[in-house]
């Protein structure tokens, strides 16, 4: 795909270079940042074991406002970057406020749902792809995306009032936290069935392309809700990053997935490569997605 190099070669010094920031120490964030978690966030464990990397990570995890007082049970979304996804005082550049967003629509009626974020560390890159890249790395991503799968999602499935199954279970997560979203859907369908991809680094890997067309799920077909922004790019090519999202949307849509029912892409002019952007757009996302999980309940 020349297309796809170009746009790799177009983006690589731009967005790449936030990746290794976010995954930056946050004990010196935490000296100088308020906390702004909501009270129904906690962390599971600062060094739950990741077998398949052979390493450790924090876990968070938010709890819907009703989940003490209910015996109801709950989706579950699964998030990257863990840092950013609820407390001010640990992101690198701005939290997406996920906790506030859920908190305020659960007060409006919303049903809820349960929120597990995996920190990043120094291998963020080779974590968040199964592909490789000559420059950028990559290459843990089948063994990262088998520990949520096979090792995170069964403790806290054992754990906390879940719905278990792909259509409530949910996976989302921005640049190279949306590829490896969409990297857990071609390899996990029958686990990850809502699938939110903001941003994604679809520079990395022509990979990725072929996995959306030979994707040919028996059972559950997962959905997908994609966002980036027309103001992503560098000033010669701003929309460099919604040309990618709309290259991915044709893929899918060639392998048999239905627009608008499977697929929705979403792409403002104004958004940038930025937390303030992804918060912005995530409750959209979260109902788009969650909404067929929660009906009726």
């Amino acid at each position: 795909m020349i297309r796809t190099v170009m746009i790799g070669a177009a983006v690589l010094g731009v967005l790449a270079s936030a990746a290794p920031a976010a995954g930056q120490g946050t004990q010196a964030a935490d000296s100088v940042k308020p906390h702004t978690a909501s009270a129904n966030v906690t962390v599971i464990d600062t060094a739950f074991a990741m077998p398949q990397l052979n390493r450790t990570r924090r876990i968070w995890i938010y709890l819907p406002p009703g989940y003490a007082s209910t015996n109801r049970r709950y989706p579950v979304l699964y998030m990257h970057d863990g840092q950013n996804v609820f407390d001010a005082a640990t992101s690198y550049a701005g939290e997406w406020g996920v906790d506030e967003a859920l908190d305020s629509l659960a007060a409006a009626g919303d049903p809820g749902v349960i929120v597990v974020a995996v920190d990043n560390g120094p291998e963020r890159m080779a974590e968040y792809s199964p592909w490789t890249h000559p420059r950028a790395g990559g290459g843990q991503g089948d063994a990262y995306v088998d520990f949520l799968a096979n090792t995170l999602k069964p403790w806290i499935d054992a754990r906390y009032r879940t719905r278990p199954g792909p259509e409530s279970t949910g996976i989302m997560g921005s640049s190279m936290g949306g590829l490896i979203s969409l990297a857990a859907a071609f390899r996990r369908p029958d686990v990850f069935g809502q699938i939110g991809v903001f941003s994604p680094s679809l520079w990395f890997s022509d990979s990725v392309f072929v996995a959306a067309r030979e994707s040919r799920p028996a059972g559950y077909r997962p959905r997908f809700y994609f966002v980036s922004g027309g103001s992503e790019g560098p000033p010669e090519d701003a929309r460099v990053v919604v040309t990618g999202q709309e290259m991915m949307v044709r893929a899918l849509d060639e392998a048999g997935w239905t627009p608008a029912t499977d697929v929705t892409s979403v792409a403002p002019d104004d958004g940038k490569h930025s937390e303030w952007f992804w918060r912005r757009e995530f409750p959209a996302a979260y109902q788009w997605l969650f909404g067929a999980a929660n009906a009726g309940r």
